[in-house]
């Protein structure tokens, strides 16, 4: 047995499946998950000391790459005055200003601990805000798993939402109006037929069930019904935050959501969330408003440190540099599938949008309905030979990809010659 299947047998037995978060599973693999023991700029070194060029970059937070110089200089320093106040620090300050500064509808932010925890806050701060109880989501978009967030489509026109998982219960989902991506018709109806609508989130660049690209009309769209009725329109940002743009996808849009959540980016790798919105719904929030929010760890001095020296190096200039590398990569991925094996993997697509990118067996995919029901097992196969190759992917057919700076000239000349090899 090898150092992999020992740990995960031991894994097995005192960690519920053998990990932490599901998507780590390995789930439908002929293989046990990796371990992973250190990391550097594009690489990530298992436990038997195997490299892999890494594309799943901690699912997004590595926009540098693994252990930037600048951000883990900035983080020994912070180390040594203490990791953990519980009370009031300069840190969250700074990174808070620097945000504020730069993105022109944020007037007031809390920072919490992770992007569930900041969907969970920016839902109550909604309802409070409102006087509503019911919010509108689509299949499709992730927004982490909160009870009113893990629900389904009923059959059916939105209003008949079943919970996803076991655990939930039905009063809660019953909270929850679900809809398909890109269906304005029914959005339209369910504001025709649901009076109490708090807010309707949506991450504008679906990315956690496969890259999901939607039309700026339809956002818009959004946007315009939501002021009409009077509910919120909330941007879950965790992923496309600070990723396509400093200002995400509020900026690339010209849409100024009411509520924003932030995560993944904004910590620099650290655990982190963040609910950012105007001063007058901010406000409301504990201790000077009615809506309560607390955490022992929010703004923990490491994670703000962290996340502004990673948000100081984000300038145009390396914008245009992460989509100049981004391009490098996609066209050596693009080329390996139309002419691997005599067109083993001819069939799937490379879809990209900036440093994003997602393998599917088709183009034009925009909801969950356009996915073919062979993604998993394509993807599996793929997945396979690239990890054989030295090269990791998120391992699960609906995750996407990440691009980050360490992935420069160097790293898309490994990936060739691995991918050829």
């Amino acid at each position: 047995m090898n150092k992999q299947n020992e740990l995960f047998v031991i894994s097995k037995k005192i960690v519920p499946g053998g990990v932490h978060s599901p998507v780590r599973s390995f789930k439908g693999m002929p293989m046990t998950p990796l371990f992973f023991e250190r990391t550097d700029g594009a690489y990530a070194y298992d436990v038997d000391n195997e490299s892999y060029i890494d594309f799943c970059m901690s699912f997004g937070p590595l926009i540098l790459g693994h252990r930037d110089r600048d951000v883990e200089n900035e983080l020994k320093k912070a180390l040594e005055r203490g990791w953990s106040y519980g009370a009031c620090e300069p840190y969250s300050l700074k990174l808070a200003q620097f945000i504020i500064e730069r993105i022109p509808f944020i007037e007031q932010i809390r920072f919490v601990n992770s992007g569930t925890e900041a969907v969970m806050t920016a839902i109550r701060l909604a309802r409070g805000h409102t006087k509503r109880n019911s919010i509108v989501k689509f299949s499709g978009c992730y927004h982490g798993h909160t009870d009113s967030m893990l629900i389904k489509a009923g059959s059916g026109l939105a209003g008949t939402a079943e919970a996803s998982s076991a655990g939930v219960p039905a009063s809660v989902a019953s909270d929850t109006l679900v809809l398909e991506l890109n269906d304005l018709i029914g959005l339209e109806d369910c504001f025709r037929v649901h009076q109490n609508i708090a807010a309707v989130i949506i991450e504008p660049l679906p990315a956690n069930n496969g890259l999901l690209i939607q039309s700026s009309e339809f956002l818009h769209a959004i946007r315009r019904l939501t002021k009409e009725h009077g509910a919120l329109l909330i941007f879950d940002e965790v992923i496309s935050g600070f990723r396509i743009g400093f200002g995400g996808m509020s900026e690339k849009t010209g849409i100024t959501p009411d509520i924003v959540t932030y995560g993944k980016i904004i910590g620099g790798g650290l655990p982190v969330g963040a609910i950012a919105s105007t001063r007058k719904i901010m406000e409301e929030l504990a201790p000077i408003g009615n809506v309560y929010q607390a955490g022992t760890l929010s703004a923990n001095p490491l994670a703000m440190t962290a996340g502004l020296a990673t948000l100081q190096k984000l300038t145009p200039e390396t914008y245009k540099m992460l989509d100049h590398y981004a391009e490098n990569i996609y066209t050596i991925f693009k080329e390996w599938l139309k002419n691997y094996s005599k067109g083993r993997f001819k069939n799937i697509e490379l879809i990209t949008c900036h440093s994003l990118f997602w393998f599917a067996p088709k183009k034009d995919i925009h909801s969950l309905k356009d996915i073919p029901s062979n993604l998993t097992k394509e993807f599996n196969a793929m997945f396979e030979i690239m990890l054989d190759k030295g090269i990791y992917l998120a391992p699960n057919a609906y995750e996407v990809g990440f691009i980050g700076l360490a992935h420069d000239e160097k790293i898309a000349e490994e990936l060739e010659r691995r991918l050829w090899n």
